[in-house]
Formats: C-alpha cells, structure tokens, sequence
C-alpha cells in the first residue's frame, strides 16, 4: 500500500482555538463586537409606536390637523408665488419636525439602550474609516454568496411573515371597524386608522424581538468563528507580549551589568560583608547621621556573591561568616533599605567585632 506523505503544516494555521483575552480587546477597540440588528430595529419600533399609544398619536394628530386647516384657511389664499411656496414647505417642515421630535428622541435613546445592552460602553471610529479592501469585487462575490448571506437572506424572509401575520392578525381581529370605515367621519376615521397602526407597529415590534433573539445567538456565535486563532496566532502574540527571546536575553544582561556597576559603587563604601560563606553575601553599610539602622547596600547569591566579596577584599572590607543572618538578609531585605528590628542584635555584634578590628590594626 502506497503512503501519500502529509505535511502536518497545513493544520497549524487552521482557527481552532478560542480568541484570547488579548486578541478580544483589539478586536472590540477596532469595533468587531457580537451585535444584532434586529435588536435594535425591534427596541426603535417598540419604543415608537409605544409612545404613540400612549399620548404621542393624539398630539401628532391635532399637529397635522392644525397644519392642514392651515394650509386651507391661509396659504391657499395666497397668490402662487416662489417666495408664498418657500414659506409654506419651511412653516410646514418646522412644525412637523416639532410634532415628530419627541417620537424621534425616544427612538434613538432606544437604539442606543439597545447597543448598550448587547456590546455595553464602546466608542470607536474604526468602522467608519475607509478601507479599500471593502471595494474588491471578489471580496465582495464571497460575501453575496457566503453563510453569512444565506442566514441574512432567511431573516428577511420571515420578518416579511412576521410582520405579514402581524398586521393579518390585526385586520382580521379588527374586519368589523374595517369595514365601517367609509360610513365615520374623517376625523373619527382617522383616529381609527390610527389606532390600528399602532396596535399593527406593536405586534410587529413584539414579533421582531422574538426574532431578535436568535439573531443575536447567532451573531455570538458567528462572531466567536471570526475571531477564532490558530496554534501559530497564540504562540506569536505570546511573543509579541513577553517580548522576543534575544531581547529578553539584553534585557537581562542590561539589568545584570546594571548590579554589577551597583556592587562595584556600593560595596567599597560598606562597614561589612556577611557571608554564607559560598552561597549569600550580603554588604551593609551603618552612618548613625543618615540613618538609625544599618542599609542593606549590595547583596547576591552565586556569583553575583563572589563578585562582592571579590570587590570587598579589594577595597579591604571585612568578610564576616554568618550562614542564617545572610540568609534572612538577602530573603527580607530589600536593597538601600534598613535591617529589620530583629537583625539588630546579630548585627550589632557584627559592627562591634569589625570596629575591633579596625581599632587593632591602627
């Protein structure tokens, strides 16, 4: 049996693990964020026709009924002229932008609770750039014909049977004053129209929302498929994060000359070094005019301690062998800091039996 040889290299870049945090927070900064439409779509629609139910509709109706009395009582009696016609459309755009003002905010405050509820607080003008990647015709042949288009395709549809079930429902519950419609008045007719409008824009807007529920799903879930990574993708931010090998390796060669510029400063100017004697070195220096405690000057381990003790016999400091005082110095003393209280009694006797030693040599 003939074996076809695979490379193992295709699966690398296949997106099969979740998005990190990292990658979540630069997609959510560049505006890709899980959101439904009808979501919105369905709180404006609510949220209108609510309003119009409520004590909206009547107000808009006397508004256009003042409007059209108006325009007959007045304006027709005018000569027809450009300047009568331009005061005319500019009487009428204000007073309908005043009537439809308050229907208008309540639907933006809803759309924006809406986006609110489904992505919270997110500000960024990243869709709104232009990117010429949006404008290749194969790009966009991918996306016509995509997932994405087909499920986009079938939410059309049934919200055309929603709602056309909706205001069918409405008719039908209603046929009777459907019916007597041409026998009312006009402004009784019109109240009625009215009311069937809304009752119509409520059902729909009810409708649209139990749409909308799986629409979001579905958006989640769409959206957790785009912003899938590959092995290689979280390997390569994990460097990019914690920074390339070579530079981490000058990085620590920086932090390691700079202790070593510190040691060779600080250790000539120490009373003594206390020693493990092999492993620990810690320098301390005492100034009863800085301070009321001896300073932890320089301290190391390994070869960072030879390399005190090294600078120390040069500078002639005493090397003073204390295995459990260096120890607890190094672990619990930070550099350029004073000795804890209980360390004063063992260093004391370090102190004295240094300045012994200094005393008999002189």
């Amino acid at each position: 049996m003939t074996r076809l040889p695979m490379d193992l290299q295709w699966f690398a870049e296949e997106k099969t693990e979740k998005a990190t945090p990292k990658k979540r927070q630069d997609t959510r900064k560049k505006g890709q964020v899980p959101k439904s439409q009808d979501v919105n779509t369905a709180f404006m629609l609510f949220a209108a026709f609510l309003l119009l139910s409520l004590f909206a509709g009547p107000r808009l109706f006397a508004a256009l009924k003042e409007m059209m009395a108006d325009v007959f009582q007045r304006f027709l009696s005018l000569p027809l002229t450009a300047e009568n016609i331009a005061a005319l459309f500019n009487e009428l755009t204000i007073e309908m932008g005043m009537a439809a003002l308050p229907i208008m905010a309540l639907t933006v405050l809803a759309g924006a609770f809406a986006s609110f509820v489904q992505v919270g607080s997110l500000f960024t003008p990243e869709p709104m750039k232009l990117k010429l990647e949006k404008l290749d015709p194969i790009k966009g042949a991918k996306r016509i014909f995509s997932t994405r288009a087909l499920v986009e395709l079938g939410k059309s549809m049934l919200k055309i049977v929603f709602i056309g079930a909706a205001v069918a429902f409405v008719i039908y519950a209603n046929i009777g004053d459907v019916l007597l419609l041409s026998q009312k008045s006009v402004e009784v007719g019109a109240a009625s129209i009215g009311h069937l409008t809304v009752t119509m824009g409520l059902f729909a807007a009810v409708l649209l929302m139990v749409l909308a529920i799986p629409d979001y799903l579905y958006q989640r879930y769409d959206h957790e498929k785009q912003i899938r990574m590959s092995k290689k993708d979280i390997r390569d931010e994990h460097k990019t994060m914690e920074g390339d090998p070579k530079i981490r390796a000058r990085r620590k060669q920086r932090q390691l000359e700079m202790s070593m510029n510190r040691i060779m400063q600080e250790v000539p100017k120490a009373d003594v070094v206390i020693t493990n004697p092999t492993h620990y070195a810690v320098a301390l220096r005492y100034d009863q005019e800085q301070a009321d405690a001896p300073i932890v000057v320089a301290k190391g381990v390994d070869y960072m301690a030879e390399r005190i003790k090294t600078v120390a016999k040069k500078h002639d400091i005493p090397l003073v062998e204390n295995v459990a005082l260096a120890r607890a110095m190094y672990a619990s003393v930070e550099l350029m800091q004073p000795i804890h209280e209980d360390m004063f009694q063992a260093v004391a006797e370090v102190l004295a039996y240094v300045y012994r030693l200094k005393k008999n040599k002189h």
